[in-house]
């Protein structure tokens, strides 16, 4: 399948570890002979490996790694959000856990319309209404009481010394807190840590998450959901006029869930179902395009472009329309997922022009989704294996901060449809089937995958990048199968996307020919190139053919893969 000739050569990791790994020029990531982790920090990635070394596994350290990103990356790990993960054990077995956001019993259908039924502007994406009910505490908490091997003191611990000791801001950090300063300024009554004006260099220390960790360390789980932070949460955010109450986050649990699997070619692969879109979507995009020849077309050529782009448009018309909570509304995955239904969809599509998006069924509504989240990816010494993705939704979720407890509010509520048929400032479509009503999981992006080859572990992957995360992964996956590329080339390849409305392609600017940008403008797909984080920072480990793991950690953000 790999047909480009690598070279490795032996470097030492400059971290605690400092175990002997292969590393190579461009060719590949950090190779790793018996477990890898990979972040967008470094220090989160650390701390998983560290776990692992303690003898931990994947699981242990996907507690430590999720609170270590909160710590270490703020934009988007949280305390006050929440995610997916999709495990695959050693022994094969598969399975993923919701741990959602949630709307407060309070909520209703109509809450971000004015008198004339129309979407007040941001308020569903700035400040206190914006919050969902927080799941990522129970998330990691229902992760260890099933998988956990470690005490939670030696997993927590050193995210707490973390906090403490504090985290030094990169360059790229450094810009994005100053261009949401204006945003935190807005909605939070006093100042907080993140008006100061950090420089690359500086360290950021966390001591009021320091305390949080500690409490929930001391208290477990019921810290969060009812006792005194509970009650932090409930007083700091109704004096910013919030509906959360106590009984919201008392009631708050994590799910496991069924994940979606489909096979494309020799691969089986494993994502997130409802109320995450990811595994269906996928599974709709990868099964349109299995019966074409993607590798005689090439890699991005003219005709890859054109037919991914085509399945991406017929996939994203169906989520707009059936996918929501399957805990509130039916899903009929079994039919969404039907090679027969879905070479269907396919029939009406010409090398010779562009469908239009108009043209193709449930045209008439919309949804939301923002791009900061993060995503890590895990394979312990043992062989198993988790893919994560977690967020607050917008860059730091509400901008809403408390001080006494040291982190950010979600603003998940707008993943839902405010007003079923008005597009969001992302441009994504939904429906009735994602409304709001109380106690509801917003629909998501969300893809956490891991597949499998022959019966064993391949690849783990997922990204960021609200509605471009289920291209992102389509393509990071494509790239290795149909392209022979490597881990690290699959991350570091240009990417496009498409999601049905609006009707153009999105992609990566100074990243594809100007005769082929030229070829697809006269078929009829418009291109739309702009500096944009919305293409995802994508974090994927590979098995290659002697066993060894191949890190690829996105060169977009501060990404990083260890492993020993």
């Amino acid at each position: 399948m790999r047909s480009i000739p690598i070279f490795l050569l032996f470097c030492f990791l400059c971290f605690k570890c400092k175990k002997e790994l292969r590393k190579t020029n461009d060719n590949r990531g950090v190779i790793a002979k018996n477990a890898m982790v990979v972040s967008a920090r470094a220090e989160a990635s650390q701390i998983g490996i560290d776990i692992l070394q303690l003898g931990g596994n994947a699981f242990d350290a996907m507690v430590a790694t999720e609170l270590a990103l909160a710590v270490s990356y703020p934009v988007a790990g949280n305390l006050g959000g929440g995610g997916f993960m999709v495990y695959r054990s050693a022994n094969g077995n598969i399975g993923s856990l919701d741990y959602r956001e949630k709307a407060p019993l309070a909520a209703t259908r109509d809450m971000y319309l004015d008198d004339s039924g129309d979407v007040i502007p941001g308020k569903s994406t700035l400040g206190v209404a914006s919050i969902g009910v927080p799941g990522t505490i129970a998330g990691v908490f229902e992760v260890h009481k099933k998988f956990g091997t470690l005490p939670l003191e030696s997993l927590l611990k050193p995210v707490i010394e973390l906090a403490k000791k504090g985290v030094v801001v990169t360059n790229k950090q450094e810009k994005r807190i100053q261009h949401y300063q204006q945003f935190f300024k807005k909605v939070n009554k006093d100042s907080i840590i993140f008006d100061a004006q950090w420089k690359a260099g500086d360290t950021i220390k966390h001591a009021a998450l320091a305390k949080t960790l500690e409490r929930i360390l001391k208290y477990g789980r019921n810290e969060f959901y009812k006792g005194e932070t509970s009650k932090v949460i409930v007083k700091f955010i109704q004096e910013h006029g919030g509906i959360i109450t106590e009984e919201d986050l008392a009631s708050y649990k994590a799910k496991w869930r069924k994940p979606i699997t489909f096979n494309y070619d020799d691969l089986h692969i494993i994502s997130m179902g409802p109320p995450s879109s990811g595994g269906i979507c996928l599974g709709q995009i990868m099964t349109m395009l299995e019966p074409f020849p993607l590798n005689d077309y090439g890699y991005n050529s003219l005709k890859t472009i054109q037919t991914i782009t085509e399945a991406e448009r017929r996939a994203y018309a169906d989520r707009s329309f059936y996918l929501g909570d399957p805990d509130f509304v039916k899903i009929p995955v079994s039919i969404l997922l039907n090679r027969a239904y879905l070479s269907g969809r396919m029939r009406n599509f010409s090398f010779e022009k562009a469908t239009a998006s108009e043209s193709l069924s449930h045209g008439n509504i919309q949804i939301n989704e923002s791009t900061e989240t993060t995503h890590y990816s895990i394979v312990d010494q043992f062989g198993n294996a988790v893919a994560v993705t977690t967020t607050l939704n917008g860059a730091y979720g509400s901008k809403l901060y408390s001080n006494e407890l040291g982190f950010f509010f979600n603003n998940e509520m707008d993943d839902f449809s405010s007003k079923p048929g008005t597009p969001n400032m992302f441009g994504l479509i939904g429906g009735e089937a994602n409304s709001i009503a109380p106690e509801k999981r917003m629909l998501s992006s969300m893809t956490p995958t891991i597949i499998e080859k022959n019966n064993k572990l391949f690849m783990v992957v997922g990204t960021p990048g609200g509605s471009t995360i289920i291209t992102s992964v389509l393509q990071t996956i494509l790239n290795v199968h149909e392209f022979n590329m490597t881990m690290q080339q699959a991350v570091n390849a240009p990417r496009f996307h498409h999601q049905w409305l609006p009707n153009h392609i999105l992609a990566e600017p100074n990243a594809f020919d100007d005769l082929l940008k030229t070829k697809l403008e006269n078929l009829g797909y418009p291109i739309e190139e702009r500096e944009s984080k919305i293409l995802g920072k994508v974090d994927g480990i590979l098995v290659l053919e002697d066993d060894a793991l191949e890190g690829g950690a996105d060169y977009r953000g501060d990404d990083t893969a260890i492993g020993f």
